[in-house]
């Protein structure tokens, strides 16, 4: 959820240090403006939740869904393609008003950036493209809720460890997954990490990893493309406050009255249905927080 969410998620030591300290040279908060118009910041290949279209238009669930918010508040939204780890540098520096890229909510997120409120809320699982190390998981397998308390987790991973000792795991960079997969698997699996999740599927499809993680949104809506054929969700589906509140937002901690305009789209947007519709587009199932 690239990630992180997408997700994604926990930025390393080194990351959020820099960050830390672009922020503090911003010094005190800008005075609030009369907002016209706002870039946002995509990444552009964490499909559905946003893809590059031929001819370089930005597609997908969150491309669509910032359109209708931002009529509804009367913004001119320009939509711009980022890598993922130059996105909260880039928004810090002013390059972007807001992002936009599956973007869990966590607590080491905000201490340098401010979340609107979550539009989406989405499970993880693994992927494999050998059953035998993991079971295929099925359309109606339920969510398996983990609170983030080692201890109270610990059977759910207990059992993955056991199936996943020795092997390789892939995961994109920077994701809301990245500390669940490092903590639970690292001292028995391999970990190796991706800039994109389309090149990590692109090993495991081809038997240079085991087994995959990330959102069952992204599996699902993959699951038809000729190059996921060999690829299938397994294990658990895993949801839960462990991955926080949602995706939601991000802006800079000054622009809170941005921010403020943003809320009140999504929540009309989630009253009236809008989320709910476009979720069954483009995942197959319904994200609504």
């Amino acid at each position: 959820m690239k990630v992180k969410k997408s997700n994604r998620t926990a930025l390393s030591k080194a990351v959020l240090g820099a960050v830390l300290s672009a922020a503090a040279l911003v010094g005190a908060p800008a005075q609030a403006k009369e907002w016209k118009s706002v870039t946002i910041a995509l990444e552009g290949g964490y499909a559905p939740w946003n893809l590059t279209l031929p001819g370089g238009k930005l597609g997908g669930f969150e491309p669509e869904l910032v359109a209708n918010l931002c009529e509804r508040i009367k913004l001119q939204c320009n939509l711009v393609a980022q890598d993922w780890d130059g996105m909260i540098p880039g928004l810090q520096a002013g390059k972007f008003d807001v992002l936009m890229d599956a973007i869990s909510i966590t607590p080491e997120r905000e201490k340098i950036i401010a979340f609107s409120r979550p539009y989406a809320a989405t499970p993880a699982t693994f992927a494999v493209s050998d059953t035998k190390i993991l079971p295929k998981a099925s359309p109606t397998t339920p969510v398996v809720k983990l609170t983030g308390d080692a201890k109270a987790d610990q059977p759910t991973v207990d059992a993955l460890r056991k199936q996943l000792k020795g092997k390789t795991i892939g995961i994109q960079s920077g994701t809301v997954y990245t500390k669940f997969i490092n903590d639970g698997f690292k001292d028995i699996a391999t970990i190796r990490v991706y800039k994109t999740s389309p090149e990590r599927d692109l090993d495991l499809a081809n038997g240079r990893i085991d087994a995959s993680f990330d959102d069952v949104t992204y599996y699902a809506a993959n699951a038809d493309k000729k190059e996921s054929a060999q690829i299938a969700m397994a294990g658990p589906k895993i949801g839960g406050p462990i991955w926080g509140p949602g995706e939601g937002l991000a802006f800079r901690k000054q622009d809170a009255d941005l921010r403020a305009k943003f809320d009140t789209a999504i929540a009309a947007a989630l009253a009236d249905g809008t989320v709910k519709k476009l979720s069954a587009k483009w995942f197959k199932t319904d994200v609504t927080p």
